[in-house]
């Protein structure tokens, strides 16, 4: 009996141990096809297409920098500020200062005169030819800034307005000259030297406005100077020993005139009484 409850025992343990070793060995569940695989070290990846450049657009009316809504009349506007907070323009802003030209343009602004600046990039400078600058006089610096200035406000929509030549605060038209085209909504600037546009507004407050620019204007009075043109001759004056001569030959024909005239009156009055004495004798 004790054998048999033995035997029963030993094989309830054989079969319990074979199910388990038969669990543990199943294989793993095959992986979903919809799972994620590894790219291939060889596989060619699809280059992103570069984006297509935008066209070119004409300068927007919104100002860089924002006008404040009141201002004390008794302070000008900071130009230097302003082309200071916009960015880009500090070649200008020193040229401004060094030639005082900025005294010039803020006391106009205090007086309620009206302006309009064409401000150029440190990029438009620094396309110019090396030493342009430096080989220009203090007064050649001062009238390339006023070249800049109009002396008068004139919004981006009022370009079309202006007569050409426009004049501007450097000197004459002559040998400052000035053209300015309008096309649509583009402002084109010719100096008969550089040709630019207006890219876009910096500041504008009804008073005064600065317009972006990426060439330096150069005037032909100072880069390409051209001749003077001829001045009207004077009317010749006569010669003072002539005139003399002439005036007294006219002084003596006046006297003649009058001792001939006096002379004429004289023969007359004796013929008169001579006549008159006549009749009375016979």
């Amino acid at each position: 009996m004790k054998i048999k409850q033995a035997l029963v025992s030993f094989s309830l343990f054989l079969f319990v141990y074979h199910c388990a070793t038969t669990s543990a060995q199943s294989p793993a569940q095959a992986p979903s096809k919809n799972q994620a695989h590894p790219p291939s070290k060889h596989q060619v990846q699809t280059p992103a297409k570069a984006p297509s450049q935008p066209l070119a657009e004409p300068p927007s009316q919104v100002p860089l920098v924002q006008a404040p809504p009141h201002r004390a009349i008794a302070a000008p506007t900071n130009i230097t500020k302003i082309l200071d907070k916009a960015a880009g323009f500090s070649v200008f802003i020193r040229l401004l200062k060094s030639t005082q030209v900025i005294i010039q343009i803020e006391n106009q602004l205090n007086v309620s005169n009206t302006l309009t600046i064409f401000a150029p990039t440190n990029g438009a400078f620094s396309s110019l030819k090396a030493g342009t600058l430096n080989s220009l006089s203090t007064e050649q610096k001062v009238q390339l800034v006023q070249y800049h200035v109009l002396p008068s406000f004139v919004a981006l929509a009022n370009f079309q307005t202006l007569s050409n030549p426009v004049r501007t605060q450097a000197s004459n038209t002559y040998d400052f000259p000035l053209n300015i085209i309008t096309e649509d909504k583009w402002v084109n600037i010719s100096t008969g030297l550089v040709n630019t546009s207006i890219s876009s507004t910096v500041y504008t407050d009804n008073q005064l406005a600065i317009y972006k620019i990426e060439k330096v204007l150069l005037p032909l009075g100072i880069f390409a100077p051209r001749p003077k043109p001829p001045a009207l001759a004077p009317t010749p004056l006569k010669n003072k020993t002539e005139t003399s001569s002439i005036g007294a030959v006219e002084a003596s024909n006046g006297l003649s005139l009058t001792r001939n005239g006096m002379l004429n009156i004289g023969v007359a009055g004796v013929a008169i009484i001579f006549l008159f004495g006549q009749s009375k004798f016979y």
